[in-house]
């Protein structure tokens, strides 16, 4: 609410949600609840790779091993580390790190991390943020999706930003005037709600601006241009999680839900490239951990834990909807180097 005074009376969609999932002790990520689990019986509202299999780890760690063989560094970087399972997974995989940091924002969620990563204590620090420059490989696990959207509408054939205002004692939607466009045309003259993404891109712009030598790996759900931005996906991406539900109302229950928004993988890796990225691969979650042995691993493993492993396979689950993308530091056109995880299945050429 005072955001919204002292905005005017009208608040930008990225504020409202930037508000809503990280203020102190009132924001989403900045409570002591515990968002991430299998069933909402512990109190989680939804579940990531990690939790649902360590095998997602154990696949990750091959390509996070590779990378800093061909990079010649020793120290992996977990942006936004959630309850710390990906941290733990990829630490008991990767025996010879010297260093994991973690740069997260929620001091709750730090605590959580603390509890399921002491093992690890010699090797592992965390940080407000990126310092100026760094060396090493930086993972991001669903952080792009929590980045806060501003939202633009296409009403009656014009083109407006949809914000937050207080209305009858409640927040509701609000639409202005903007120059703002979506990076592609939409074709027809239906009504259209959609997404852009300015402080995700941003994000890729400092990793850019930081990262001295090594390289990224970002894991999410979304779509390249030409998916996120299809005439009839007219409703946009926007939505809330709450006890493994999710819904339409991102206005209700304000920080006792997750807001989420859909990635633009084509916008993400056009700044990269204009940031001076390079992009090693682009593939489905499926792909990527077929590449890196999954297929291999599980047939070690029971029938209940295959069962889950096959929930981030199928295109139904999480196989297809997510993705990976990379990439490598300025010197990668020097020296290249074939990641592993997309050998088979680039999809570099739809970005």
């Amino acid at each position: 609410m005072r955001d919204l005074a002292q905005a005017g009376g009208w608040l930008a969609f990225d504020a409202f949600m930037q508000a809503a999932l990280y203020t102190p002790g009132l924001g989403y990520y900045a409570r002591s609840d515990r968002q991430f689990g299998l069933l909402p019986q512990g109190g989680s509202d939804f579940v990531t790779a990690p939790e649902m299999s360590p095998l997602f780890g154990q696949c990750l760690a091959r390509q996070v091993q590779q990378a800093l063989d061909a990079t010649g560094t020793d120290e992996v970087w977990e942006f936004g580390a959630g309850s710390g399972a990906l941290a733990q997974q990829l630490l008991s995989a990767l025996p010879g790190l010297r260093r994991y940091t973690i740069v997260d924002v929620s001091s709750a969620l730090r605590q959580r991390q603390r509890q399921t990563l002491g093992a690890f204590a010699d090797k592992l620090c965390w940080a407000d943020t990126l310092p100026e420059a760094f060396n090493g490989v930086l993972i991001g696990n669903e952080v792009l999706d929590a980045m806060p959207v501003r939202l633009l509408a296409r009403v009656a054939g014009h083109w407006q930003e949809r914000g937050v205002a207080w209305h009858q004692g409640r927040f509701a939607w609000a639409d202005r005037a903007t120059a703002l466009r979506p990076p592609v045309e939409i074709a027809g003259n239906h009504d259209y709600l959609t997404e852009i993404h300015p402080q995700a891109e941003a994000f890729v712009r400092t990793l850019s601006d930081k990262l001295a030598r090594g390289a990224v790996f970002l894991i999410d759900y979304g779509f390249p241009d030409s998916e996120y931005y299809h005439p009839q996906r007219s409703s946009g991406t926007l939505m809330a999680h709450r006890a493994h539900r999710s819904d339409a109302d991102v206005l209700a229950d304000v920080g006792l839900k997750d807001l989420t928004a859909h990635v633009n993988f084509s916008a993400i890796a056009w700044v990269a490239q204009q940031a001076g990225l390079q992009v090693l691969g682009y593939t489905s979650q499926a792909r990527f951990l077929m590449n890196t042995g999954v297929l291999d691993m599980l047939q070690g493993c029971n029938l209940a834990e295959r069962a889950m492993a096959q929930k981030l396979l199928t295109e139904h689950e999480m196989g297809e909807l997510f993705k990976v993308i990379a990439f490598a530091d300025r010197q990668w056109a020097a020296a290249p180097w074939q990641a592993l995880g997309f050998e088979r299945g680039d999809r570099s050429h739809t970005l």
